[in-house]
């Protein structure tokens, strides 16, 4: 009896695991869309939305712009020597700007603000949560969802976009430096390649793409924190550690799994 008990172990556990799975996934679309649709309720909340995007958006172009950089810059010297291989040197611009505006600049982008803004957002309300300031604003009717989540939500949904051309812009001119200043690439080549090969396809797919991870991030970050005091494995401070960390974990991982979805549909 024992023994059969045993065996039948790991289907119960799977069962279990795919329960709590679409539990989570209900409550995180729900969640989700009860944060999209409180935006647009009125009164707007302009000045919340405004702080958002400042330290949402404005905050994150310093390290994206970095990022961007030097992700410009390693791809120009390796596009270099991969294509000096077979004699195509000159199509170094359009490889660089594609590999940036199509994958590297949406991905790279939505990574920084994760471990930048991302793990602050959960860190943030998972204190709120813990120190009973959202029981506090539901006590005075106001709904925590629409005073808290919402608006960083739509900074969200403003500012992935914007740091992902900004990303870009800065790679592409990485490479630019890389390629042309120190691997004698011509310059007019380099730009006017990159002109003729980059369509609106591309750069749109890179829009959509900063848009889908934006959403992601903030509902990933926002619910960790939200939900911080139901958690079985902490209370009070360490929860509130549990749930950042899975909040930027969960995030990037989704990160990867929505990349590779959205690209087999874009491409």
């Amino acid at each position: 009896m024992e023994h059969s008990s045993r065996l039948w172990q790991p289907v119960i556990a799977t069962g279990r695991f795919s329960i709590w799975l679409v539990q989570e996934l209900g409550r995180m679309a729900i969640f989700f869309f009860r944060a999209l649709g409180n935006i647009f309720r009125p009164p707007i909340q302009i000045s919340k939305y405004i702080q958002q995007v400042y330290f949402i958006g404005a905050k994150s172009i310093f390290v994206v712009s970095l990022t961007g950089s030097f992700t410009g810059m390693v791809l120009g010297i390796q596009g270099y020597y991969s294509l000096s291989m077979f004699g195509a040197t000159g199509f170094l611009g359009p490889a660089v700007a594609l590999s940036l505006i199509r994958e590297l600049g949406p991905v790279l982008t939505a990574i920084m603000v994760t471990g930048r803004a991302g793990s602050a957002i959960a860190a943030e309300i998972g204190i709120m949560r813990i120190s009973e300031q959202i029981d506090a604003l539901e006590t005075m009717d106001i709904n925590p969802i629409r005073f808290l989540i919402s608006p960083k939500f739509a900074a969200a949904l403003i500012s992935l976009p914007l740091l992902t051309a900004i990303f870009d812009v800065v790679g592409i001119i990485g490479g630019y430096l890389t390629g042309s200043l120190l691997l004698d690439i011509n310059p007019v080549l380099y730009f006017s390649r990159i002109e003729s090969s980059v369509v609106m396809h591309d750069i749109n797919g890179g829009f959509i793409k900063a848009v889908v991870f934006a959403a992601v991030i903030t509902t990933i970050c926002c619910f960790q924190g939200y939900y911080t005091h139901t958690r079985q494995k902490g209370f009070g401070a360490e929860g509130v550690s549990y749930s950042t960390t899975s909040a930027v974990v969960q995030s990037c991982v989704l990160i990867m799994v929505t990349d590779y979805v959205l690209t087999s549909f874009l491409l």
